[in-house]
């Protein structure tokens, strides 16, 4: 009897412990954030990741209770930035937006300070953004079937320039290249925004870059456009063909933006902060700033953990055969 009574004590007191525990947690996840969240863009403010994080942190402040402030930390095409939140304390106060350098990073560089797929907590993709293939306003070809036949017969003279290594200006160029099976002289920027300077000062000939650093250069005709990037036309400019039906087939390249945080990361945090990330993303303010730079919604699906981890998945298998192809490396 004795030991009956004193194994009901200690299974009662078991489950009061339990029960602490499972109120403290609940507590701590109702009581999140108690103060402002950081979000690391691995690129310079002003770019267009940092415009698509900037409107995002504005819209998820109501949603969230808390301000989210934007850290801009650069350097090798946002792979320092990665390795730094992947180190950073799993608090539920530092998260990271990145676009597709975060698939091609394993291809790109030989030595890396982390690993996509297992040292971060998924959050979910924000937002798709088409590229563009435009060119300086006087060069000679007037559209893709003109540029294809052009770079044929003019490849060695013809200069394509880009954000630097890693950034989807650079791998769209690759792509591009390889399509026209052409070799055109590549000139590195440090930034979108020197590359395109240099393309509207009609320093370059060629750019592959998003639609919200060029549609409004597209529109006030500063640029010779070739096409958008996707598989099918984009609402901002429904009147601009696809390179793919111009005469690259299944010629495609999106930019998508992910949203991570530090491995461990409590699960109650990434929800509360996905699901504001979520509400955020159908907000009147973030969706018309996004169309008016020609940015496409996404799915449902894509936008939660399960999605970006299976989608990133692909995506390194996508660019790294690209990659390895054009025998391109960051050390």
């Amino acid at each position: 009897m004795q030991f009956s009574r004193r194994a009901l004590h200690l299974t009662t007191l078991a489950a009061g412990l339990a029960a602490g525990l499972t109120f403290s947690g609940l507590a701590a996840a109702q009581a999140y954030p108690a103060k402002p969240v950081s979000l690391v863009v691995p690129f310079a403010a002003g770019g267009p990741t940092d415009i698509v994080a900037r409107t995002l942190a504005a819209a998820m402040a109501k949603p969230l209770g808390q301000s989210v402030v934007v850290e801009n930390k650069l350097g090798a095409g946002g792979t320092i930035a990665a390795g730094t939140v992947a180190r950073a304390n799993p608090d539920g106060y530092t998260f990271f937006i990145h676009h597709n350098g975060m698939a091609t990073a394993p291809a790109l560089y030989r030595k890396l300070a982390f690993n996509p797929l297992t040292d971060f907590e998924y959050v979910g993709q924000v937002v798709d953004v088409p590229m563009t293939l435009i060119a300086r306003k006087d060069f000679p070809a007037k559209n893709m079937a003109e540029l294809i036949t052009y770079v044929k017969a003019n490849a060695s003279k013809i200069n394509l320039a880009n954000a630097g290594l890693g950034a989807v200006s650079h791998l769209c160029g690759t792509l591009l290249q390889q399509a026209l099976g052409a070799d055109l002289t590549t000139v590195p920027f440090s930034g979108t925004a020197p590359a395109l300077n240099a393309l509207l000062g009609g320093q370059v000939d060629l750019l592959c870059d998003q639609t919200t650093n060029t549609t409004q250069h597209i529109k006030a005709g500063t640029v010779k456009m070739y096409g958008v990037t996707t598989k099918s036309r984009i609402k901002s400019m429904p009147d601009q063909p696809t390179l793919a039906e111009s005469g690259l087939k299944d010629f495609e390249v999106v930019v998508w933006h992910g949203m991570y945080a530090p491995k461990g990361t409590p699960p109650e945090v990434i929800k509360k902060f996905g699901d504001a990330m979520r509400v955020a993303i159908k907000d009147p303010a973030f969706a018309t700033r996004m169309a008016e730079l020609g940015a496409e919604q996404i799915s449902e699906a894509r936008q939660t953990p399960e999605g970006l981890k299976t989608f990133l998945g692909s995506e390194i298998t996508k660019w790294g055969a690209v990659i390895k192809a054009a025998g391109q490396f960051a050390d």
